[in-house]
């Protein structure tokens, strides 16, 4: 059986992880598996790394001294991982969740995710922004490369608090990405039941309300209640006011759409309202949940 794969790592947003997951592996009727990968910090490189230069004279004693301090550093942060997996698997349990198994793992976030991607219905994480000299808060790099690289849909949870959601959102821009996207939540369990508003920005003109049209009709038929809302100005900024207004506690949205060139060029939607969206983010490609 496939799994809800929820990666904590101790920040502001673990907690808020841990409550997506739990509610997705509810309405889903799959296990959960909480994860936490201890990554090397490449401002604590290891007492290996410097021993070239601190032997020329050094005396034995003193290395010997500094590998033992790398070496209590690792069971440190082991024994910190352990205790922290523990809350959160009392934490899950005690939203309701029966199958909940925690792992700890050394290496990269990334690989680890791909890694077990083959058994994953979905896979949570939280975001953390970075400040920026300009005041600009830049995205956390490990949210846009797992989104980037996993085929499996990825919640992305942008904020401190969960809130279940009583109505969800999905982002239309009318391309193929996101038709596919509206197919994908038709056939997912994880969404069912729940109303729906289908948002468009840009243009108000026959192609975007036959868009929103033909996404509106995709969704009634799999047993949706759905709404239409036409947004002026900026996707990026536009659907976070509106979602704001709404009270909106999740966004489905398409996974990255343009080429890579493309994002390098003219910056991506994706990438901007996952750093700037005021709930939590649900990108999908053609992967149900």
């Amino acid at each position: 059986m496939k799994k809800v794969y929820a990666y904590i790592d101790g920040l502001t947003t673990t907690p808020a992880v841990i409550d997506w997951a739990a509610w997705s592996a509810r309405r889903l009727g799959v296990p959960l598996e909480l994860l936490h990968v201890l990554e090397r910090d490449p401002d604590a490189a290891a007492v290996s790394d410097f021993s070239g230069a601190i032997g020329l004279g050094a005396q034995e004693e003193l290395l010997s001294q500094l590998s033992e301090l790398d070496a209590q550093r690792g069971r440190l942060s082991q024994q910190a991982g352990r205790q922290m997996l523990d809350r959160a698997q009392e934490r899950a349990r005690s939203a309701g969740v029966e199958q909940v198994a925690a792992l700890m793992r050394q290496g990269e976030l990334v690989d680890t995710v791909l890694e077990m991607e083959p058994d994953a219905r979905l896979v949570v994480l939280g975001e953390h922004h970075r400040p920026g000299k300009t005041g600009m808060l830049h995205l956390d790099h490990h949210v846009e490369r797992v989104v980037r690289a996993a085929k499996c849909p990825v919640l992305v949870a942008t904020k401190e608090d969960f809130a279940e959601p009583a109505h969800f959102a999905i982002a239309d821009d009318g391309s193929t990405t996101a038709i596919k996207m509206v197919a994908a939540v038709a056939r997912s369990p994880m969404l069912a039941g729940l109303p729906c508003s289908v948002v468009r920005c840009g243009t108000d003109d026959g192609e975007a309300r036959r868009s929103l049209d033909e996404a509106q009709q995709v969704l009634q038929a799999a047993g949706f209640e759905v709404n239409v809302a036409m947004l002026r100005g900026d996707a990026h900024e536009a659907i976070p006011d509106w979602l704001a207004s709404q009270g909106t506690s999740l966004l489905v949205m398409g996974a990255y759409g343009h080429s890579r060139i493309r994002h390098l060029v003219v910056g991506s939607t994706t990438t901007t309202l996952l750093r700037v969206s005021p709930c939590g983010l649900l990108p999908v490609s053609m992967t149900p949940c």
